[in-house]
């Protein structure tokens, strides 16, 4: 029985986490009601331009697919 517990108790304090927690301390949580502040960086400024040129189309059967603006007819746009 206490050979049992031995190797219980080493395989719960040899687990990943456990490393972790031991070598990085505990999580740090940060106030949890706050909100998320994201800023842009200038890669996300040109990816959102470039895909303002798109127009997202679904087909029949359900399908989404992107299309170029321009190659949509003038009423679509």
């Amino acid at each position: 029985m206490a050979h049992a517990l031995r190797r219980a108790a080493l395989r719960q304090h040899l687990h990943p986490s456990s490393w972790a927690w031991f070598l990085f301390g505990p999580a740090s949580r940060g106030d949890v009601a706050a909100p998320v502040v994201h800023s842009h960086d200038d890669y996300e400024h040109a990816s959102e331009s470039d895909l303002a040129g798109f127009e997202v189309e679904t087909d029949s059967q359900g399908h989404h697919y992107a299309v170029r603006r321009e190659d949509l007819p003038k009423e679509q746009v």
